[in-house]
């Protein structure tokens, strides 16, 4: 008899709440946009009840506001908030390195390295979607080794905030060397065990993303007033 064998299971709400994720990181569903549970429910061919608690799902995870019983809104950040947003993954994201690279191993570094040619080949086909999932796993491989659970549920969460603002921005950028050079001065410095270099780079790695990211959402959201 054959064996059996462990497969994901998910419920109706997390296949819809996952799919709406998506959606909004993406920007096929745009900040600000309000979303209304009966077209949902029209669209995934379901009743409201799942919709309703994929949408509960969401606004707890800060990407959605719930309006009344029937919808739901993007979340808008406004600029300041995109700020606070990277500010808060450069004080998270630096400590964790900081602590991760005296323990690192050649695991960790191999996992790195994995990634990275994962990265560099969405690079080449111009898929930011790929793209952003492989930039979340490479910098959470890097601080894999640091052990700080509770740390990376916190950094989980505003990394959610901060997705769909990174995949903006990579949709409009034509210059991506120098992050895929960083990329690559970050594991290389992490094997080193060079733990001040490495986080200093870090540091300038995710400033200089926080001010393209906001000089763009700027001039975008005037353009759009005028």
């Amino acid at each position: 008899m054959a064996k059996t064998r462990a497969v994901a299971r998910q419920s109706l709400p997390d296949v819809i709440a996952n799919d709406l994720r998506e959606r909004i990181l993406n920007g096929e569903i745009a900040e600000g946009e309000t979303i209304r549970q009966e077209n949902l429910a029209e669209e995934y061919d379901v009743s409201r009840m799942p919709i309703r608690e994929a949408l509960k799902r969401l606004d707890a995870e800060g990407l959605l506001q719930l309006t009344n019983n029937r919808g739901a809104t993007v979340i808008k950040h406004s600029l300041e908030e995109i700020g606070e947003i990277f500010d808060l993954r450069i004080l998270l994201e630096v400590d964790l390195f900081r602590r991760a690279i005296p323990q690192i191993t050649s695991k960790h570094i191999q996992r790195c390295e994995e990634l990275l040619k994962r990265m560099d080949a969405s690079y080449e086909d111009d898929d930011v979607v790929q793209w952003g999932t492989m930039n979340y796993r490479y910098h959470s491989a890097l601080y894999a080794a640091a052990h700080r659970g509770l740390t990376n549920d916190l950094l989980d969460r505003i990394s959610l905030q901060s997705d769909r603002y990174v995949r903006m921005h990579l949709s409009v950028m034509k210059q991506r060397d120098p992050a895929k050079e960083e990329h690559r001065q970050l594991v290389d410095l992490a094997g080193k065990g060079q733990v001040r270099e490495a986080c200093a780079l870090l540091t300038a790695h995710i400033e200089r993303t926080k001010r393209d990211l906001l000089e763009m959402i700027a001039a975008r959201r005037s353009a759009e007033e005028s």
